[in-house]
């Protein structure tokens, strides 16, 4: 077996193993779609992020901000009732889930005229870039 074969088989194998243990852990009661996707525009003075939060009421949604970076948490409870013709409860299937998502923007965010909505399990955010908080270079003496 030359050098170049064996290469290209470790080249084959670390995919599969980054797959095995880079995969997400579930929890027994937590539902998949306690993903948060993100979309993230950058506008001229501020970000522009939907982040999709199915089944989130905006009680359940906690944003942070902190500098650059933005922090999104949900948790989502459902709950659904089986009753028979009287009334009684045959089945109750309950179930949690929740999700967080942080990511860093280039630059500081005015957290004071951060805009939060959420519509039709879309959160939306508004995020003004902080003036004044470009870099700048320090003169070394």
């Amino acid at each position: 077996m030359t050098a170049v074969t064996r290469l290209e088989r470790m080249d084959d194998l670390f995919p599969e193993v980054f797959r095995r243990f880079m995969r997400p852990m579930t929890l027994p009661n937590v539902e998949a779609h306690a993903d948060i996707r993100l979309d993230i525009s950058e506008r001229e003075t501020d970000f522009l992020v939907r982040a999709e939060v199915p089944g989130a009421k905006k009680e359940d949604v906690r944003v942070e901000i902190n500098r650059n970076y933005v922090s999104i948490s949900t948790e989502v409870k459902k709950e659904q009732d089986k009753k028979d013709a009287q009334g009684h409860v045959l089945l109750k299937e309950s179930s949690i889930g929740s999700a967080m998502r942080g990511f860093s923007l280039p630059v500081e965010i005015d957290q004071k005229a951060a805009t939060a909505k959420l519509e039709n399990g879309v959160l939306t955010l508004t995020l003004p870039k902080l003036t004044g908080a470009a870099s700048r270079q320090v003169s070394v003496e």
